[in-house]
């Protein structure tokens, strides 16, 4: 079920399933940094006031803003 990335909880599992109203610039940026379609990471980290959020993808850690992730579009697994 595709949901928006923002409604992923800590240690919830999904994959990148595509972009939503992204410049494609931005869609380059979040793709430079391993947000590819069909890519799996793992939510492990959520700061006190919600942002930023840490995921592991590709063996590493990545910590997004939620503005930065807003256009993104995960499955949950």
């Amino acid at each position: 079920m595709t949901t928006a990335f923002n409604q992923l909880q800590v240690g919830d599992h999904a994959q990148i399933s595509g972009f939503k109203d992204v410049p494609e610039a931005y869609r380059n940026r979040l793709m430079s940094l391993g947000l590819i379609p069909g890519t799996p990471f793992v939510v492990q980290h959520r700061a006190p006031l919600g942002d930023p959020v840490a995921i592991l993808i590709r063996g590493f850690r990545l910590s997004l803003r939620s503005h930065e992730a807003e256009g993104l579009l995960v499955d949950r697994l």
